[in-house]
């Protein structure tokens, strides 16, 4: 039986709980990066050999040169062992979606009876962690336990500080087994990355854009978390061990006045937020917006645009450092697309974009005719790989907690479709007729210089929160990426099939430029073609809406809604052609993959399933079940002196009876299905279990409840 306690006296206990570490006075500017051994920092540790030298190979990507490797291994040891470090570790991002890390110390015994602190440059730039039971999709059978990390030197260093006064360099690394096969999620990113910069330079060239350096793709991953009491947390055995909450009722009020979002942050989530700044400050990762989000308890982060691959490694060291923080104010900070039933689920928008090799984001209408043509030709690009491969991006972020969240709440259907706003929209409508139109709906426009293209507005797009894929002005944002995500998988999926709808279309103009074509001609008649073809992902309205379903089912759009249904869009025999195409994953790999995430799935549905029927049964139903003996006893002592039937009490009696007697069936029933190994049935039995239980939520004393309940969690914190 647990004691329910008002709001004041809750508040009053956790405020003497909140730490703050000291920040020394200091100006952002003066300790931003600290924790990172980045190019600032290596000027005064390296050599200006050396440094000339990893500064190229950290702009323009490449191997680490061999000559230098010792040096830089030297100056990272020297600075790291300066901030307190005695361990440092491969940092990498196995297929289980978090990281993983080894430590060894920077000691080597001497002949005197001491040590020597040492690190060398094959023990940076290469590492064999054994790591044998990650999973690996059959890539790698246990008897056959070599795994390679590799330095990946486009990811500086950094250190992560320790509760003893210690800290540990972390290196980010890749994971690849003995014949070179990709273990993780950082080597196909990689891959991805550098197939849409080919495929980017071929356009620049095709279109006489003078380069200047690599180009690359560009990331900001907004992440939406919750946050509640850790004494609830630790109460509720289902949040512990799967993230999120497999009974509760929701209470009278939730999200429906809107209250909660942008509103005034209360002092102990705001005493979070200032130390999690600080921290990832520290770490070089550039978080710029904070506030409430929609449901009560749930809050948002946002950083600066970066480099796509140094956003990723950034992203997986915030949700580390937020849970961790969290626990230093007495909260626990959730991660799960959907923690709570029936309220809004979180999300992590990823927001998408390209730098050409002239430095310039190509996802922006230009300063002159040609950066607007190679504007328009990279927004049909994006068309046609969306429309194409839509079912591919579905699969990237399709998982267990996903399922929950997509189609509920706030959170896109599982249905992809691109918003392009009126303005844009008219364009490609415009340029699809070949009617020589030159104007913008509205708004101040852009001369392209091209008879038959219209000009182009600057700010072309407003926002639909209910798209799952938007063009936001200068970017795409990907919405409907799920919280706890590894943001690796949905850019590897992006750059895959934007590469390979860029390739087709390099290759059909280069045809044209060869053939001594007028080239602008050829772009007029190939946008005509992709959107023709491709319009149908367009769609500028309510994706919430039964009416938004029908409408995609009858343009032919897919709407797969489970797990299994969506991974295997990524193994049809065209999705293995265009990661094999594109240079990003062999058959071999892309299967392996499926088959780790089939798994995985099917493992947290059944643990999920297995921990209902035990709450349910030990936790629960034990409860009813006293307060059905105390009731029927209450009832008969009051008739043995009114001597009269109590029929509202005993109304109450029967309805307790019937719903605790159904929920013990029904668990019953979970428990039979567990046993059939059915994902189907597992998840059938658990939501009728859930509703019975909910039901009787609502009818057993709240101080009697022996789980924290949704009003506790959400509105205490």
């Amino acid at each position: 039986m647990r004691t329910r306690i008002n709001e004041m006296d809750f508040l009053a206990t956790k405020g003497e709980r909140v730490m703050k570490p000291e920040s020394g006075g200091k100006s952002i500017p003066d300790y931003y990066g600290s924790n990172v051994f980045n190019l600032k920092t290596m000027r005064n540790y390296l050599s200006e050999k050396a440094y000339k030298s990893l500064s190229e190979t950290i702009k323009n990507g490449g191997a680490l040169d061999p000559n230098i490797a010792d040096e830089v291994a030297d100056a990272m040891k020297t600075w790291a062992v300066s901030k307190g470090a005695t361990h440092y570790t491969h940092w990498f991002q196995p297929l289980t979606g978090l990281t993983a890390e080894k430590h060894d110390a920077f000691i080597q015994p001497d002949n005197e009876g001491g040590v020597i602190v040492e690190f060398s440059g094959s023990e940076l730039t290469q590492g064999e962690p054994d790591a044998s039971s990650f999973p690996s999709g059959g890539l790698r059978p246990t008897f056959e336990a070599r795994g390679y990390t590799g330095w990946d030197p486009t990811s500086p260093a950094f250190i992560k500080e320790g509760t003893q006064g210690t800290a540990t360099l972390c290196i980010p690394t890749y994971f690849i087994g003995w014949n070179g096969e990709a273990l993780d999620k950082k080597t196909p990113l990689l891959r991805s990355m550098k197939a849409v910069a080919k495929q980017a330079e071929r356009l620049a060239n095709i279109l006489d854009i003078k380069t200047k350096q690599m180009a690359y793709s560009t990331l900001g991953g907004e992440q939406e978390y919750f946050l509640i009491d850790r004494d609830f947390y630790n109460a509720r055995i289902d949040l512990v061990q799967t993230g999120r909450t497999l009974f509760g009722k929701a209470p009278a009020k939730h999200q429906q006045m809107a209250d909660h979002y942008f509103g005034a942050i209360k002092d102990r989530v705001m005493g979070f937020m200032e130390d999690l700044d600080r921290e990832m400050w520290k770490l070089g990762t550039p978080l710029k917006t904070r506030h409430n989000e929609v449901a009560p308890g749930q809050f948002e982060v946002a950083p600066i645009f970066e480099n796509q691959n140094l956003a990723v490694d950034h992203n997986m060291l915030c949700m580390e450092v937020m849970q961790k923080v969290a626990k230093r104010h007495g909260l626990a900070c959730l991660l799960h697309e959907k923690p709570f039933a029936n309220v809004n689920g979180s999300g992590k928008h990823t927001n998408w974009s390209i730098t050409g090799p002239d430095g310039k984001n190509w996802l922006s209408p230009g300063d002159n005719p040609h950066e607007n043509e190679r504007f328009l030709i990279m927004l049909c690009a994006v068309i046609k790989a969306v429309d194409e491969r839509a079912g591919m991006l579905l699969a990237s972020i399709t998982s267990a907690g996903n399922e929950h969240r997509l189609g509920s709440h706030e959170a896109p259907p599982a249905i992809i479709s691109i918003y392009l706003g009126e303005q844009l929209t008219d364009i490609i409508e415009q340029i699809e007729k070949g009617s020589g139109a030159k104007s913008s709906k509205q708004g101040g426009t852009l001369e392209v210089g091209v008879d038959s293209l219209p000009k182009l507005p600057r700010h072309a797009s407003d926002r639909n929160r209910t798209s799952p894929f938007a063009f936001t002005g200068a970017k795409f944002e990907f919405r409907a990426v799920g919280s706890n995500m590894n943001l690796a998988g949905p850019n590897i999926m992006l750059n895959v099939i934007v590469a390979d709808a860029l390739d087709e279309i390099c290759t059909q103009l280069e045809k044209a430029k060869k053939s001594s074509k007028n080239i602008d001609k050829a772009v007029q008649k190939l946008l005509q073609d992709i959107i023709k073809k491709h319009k149908r992902i367009v769609y500028n309205g309510d994706n919430y809406t039964d009416e938004w379903v029908q409408e995609a089912k009858k343009r032919g759009l897919p709407n797969l809604k489970t797990v299994p249904e969506a991974l295997k869009e990524s193994i049809t025999p065209e999705a293995i052609k265009v990661f094999e195409r594109q240079n990003v994953l062999s058959k071999r790999e892309v299967q392996s993959r499926y088959d780790v995430y089939m798994e995985g799935y099917e493992t947290i549905v059944k643990y999920e399933a297995e921990l209902s029927a035990t709450i349910a049964k030990t936790t629960i139903i034990p409860v009813a079940l006293a307060y059905q003996s105390g009731l029927a006893e209450t009832i008969r002592s009051v008739e043995a002196v009114n001597k009269t039937q109590s029929t509202a009490s005993r109304k109450l009696l029967k309805e307790v009876s019937k719903k605790t007697e159904e929920a013990l069936s029904a668990t019953d029933k979970l428990k039979a299905e567990i046993a059939t190994g059915s994902v189907v049935k597992m998840k059938a039995g658990m939501k009728a279990l859930r509703s019975i239980i909910d039901s009787l939520e609502e009818v057993v004393p709240a101080e009697q409840w022996p789980l924290p309940s949704y009003a506790e969690m959400l509105f205490l914190t």
